[in-house]
């Protein structure tokens, strides 16, 4: 949270932009959800293996799919996140870099982008604070 927050500050580093520190965020938290579950609700926990109504001869599959799944998800959120945190702030600094050079070529023009520029960084307060 405050890391973004203070990745939203000119010339700083954003840590959650990189794919390790999000996988060191992710997978402990995932493990920790995954036991917890299993631990206190394990029947409601393994149903989710197998959808109900499953025809009997996709069953293995099924499980073998969705054991694969349970897998993949803290490397999806933590893609997510980095490709999320990255494409913001790639955009603010794209569009911070073309309305200081449309100042001289139309001043309206330039207004436009760095309003679009204002929405966009209130757009990344609200995520980083989220």
């Amino acid at each position: 949270g405050s890391t973004n927050l203070l990745g939203l500050l000119p010339h700083s580093f954003t840590p959650t932009t990189q794919l390790s520190m999000n996988l060191g965020m992710a997978i402990p938290l995932w493990a920790g959800a995954v036991i917890t579950g299993f631990r206190y609700k394990t029947k409601a926990s393994l149903a989710h293996f197998l959808p109900q109504g499953t025809p009997v001869p996709l069953i293995p599959m099924l499980v073998i799919i969705e054991t694969i799944s349970l897998f993949i998800q803290p490397m999806a959120l933590a893609v997510r996140l980095t490709a999320n945190i990255t494409a913001g702030h790639l955009l603010m600094h794209l569009i911070g870099g073309a309305a200081l050079a449309l100042i001289s070529i139309s001043p309206t023009t330039a207004l436009i982008t760095f309003i679009i520029l204002i929405l966009l960084t209130i757009l990344e307060f609200a995520v980083a604070l989220i």
